[in-house]
């Protein structure tokens, strides 16, 4: 019927046009119904139920099972898009897996299972460190609002453990979200980690190392203004914290939840330049020799 419409309003390049509008893909299967559904009746719970027939028709279902959890967390429904991807990820290919390990960090998060969320981060970064996210390149395209960018192993390392420190303070330890941010800030420097980083020493009373690292790296970098408010705001409650009254307030790192700095951040924070050396070489092998060599004590500091 969707298809009927748009023919009678001017035939097969009226209908190319009303998808290219609607970002539409094409076709009449149950993944398109379900996707005109969402687009432009804005039905989200019809599309859901429509994204359900599109993965039992075994139609589209790496794209399928991804829309359908993305539209459950919109609907308040995170839990639910969890369990969806649990069930039926296993029906998706392998080039779809980390795209649906991504949405799955962002539910675990909104769901406040922050355990579960660094755990999924653990994973990411060795699979980094053993070439298996990247197919063994440098680089790899993504996309974003509809427009593709290259992504180096530098910066998506950054990113997750800019991630992983945000679950690890919210877990309140403060000690590994130190770790991990310290080694962000070396890979890609970037001021709202390191605002994160001071705000990890204060919690444990380093003041002194919270207000070098703020004045060089947040404060030098923006000396002719903050363009973004949100940060500029972040530095005053950060300067409020770091205020001599301050010192004598409690360090609250004495009752954060133990829990180690494992196996994965140490492979990364501590052979990372090595690695990124290694898998810029034309002839590289798929493991670096540090890797063997720290392999065996795995498990006695994994989480």
């Amino acid at each position: 019927m969707m298809m009927t419409m748009v023919q009678r309003r001017g035939g097969v390049d009226s209908s190319a046009a009303y998808n290219v509008v609607h970002k539409l893909p094409h076709g009449d299967s149950p993944y398109v119904r379900a996707k005109h559904v969402q687009l432009v009746e804005k039905d989200a719970e019809a599309a859901i139920k429509l994204f359900w027939r599109a993965i039992k028709a075994r139609d589209r279902v790496d794209s399928a099972l991804k829309d359908m959890a993305l539209l459950m967390k919109q609907q308040n429904r995170a839990e639910e898009a969890i369990e969806a991807i649990h069930s039926f990820r296993d029906l998706c290919s392998r080039q779809a897996q980390e795209s649906l390990d991504n949405v799955l960090i962002d539910l675990f998060k909104k769901c406040g299972r922050i355990e579960e969320q660094v755990e999924l981060l653990k994973q990411k970064l060795w699979m980094i460190y053993q070439g298996e996210a990247f197919n063994g390149k440098p680089t790899k395209t993504a996309r974003s609002h509809g427009k593709k960018f290259q992504v180096t192993v530098e910066k998506e390392t950054s990113r997750i453990l800019g991630n992983l420190g945000w679950a690890y303070m919210q877990l309140r330890d403060y000690t590994a979200a130190e770790t991990v941010y310290r080694k962000a800030q070396v890979i890609e420097p970037d001021a709202n980690k390191a605002c994160n980083l001071c705000t990890c020493l204060i919690k444990q009373g380093k003041y002194d190392e919270a207000r070098s690292i703020l004045s060089l790296h947040v404060l030098t970098e923006n000396k002719d203004g903050f363009g973004d408010p949100r940060l500029k705001a972040r530095v005053q409650e950060i300067l409020s914290e770091l205020d001599p009254q301050e010192k004598e307030a409690p360090v609250l790192a004495s009752v954060s939840v133990e829990c180690d700095v494992g196996m994965d951040e140490i492979a990364v924070v501590e052979g990372f330049d090595d690695f990124v050396k290694e898998w810029r070489r034309p002839y590289r092998t798929r493991r670096l020799p540090i890797f063997e060599e720290i392999l065996p004590l795995r498990d006695q500091l994994a989480c």
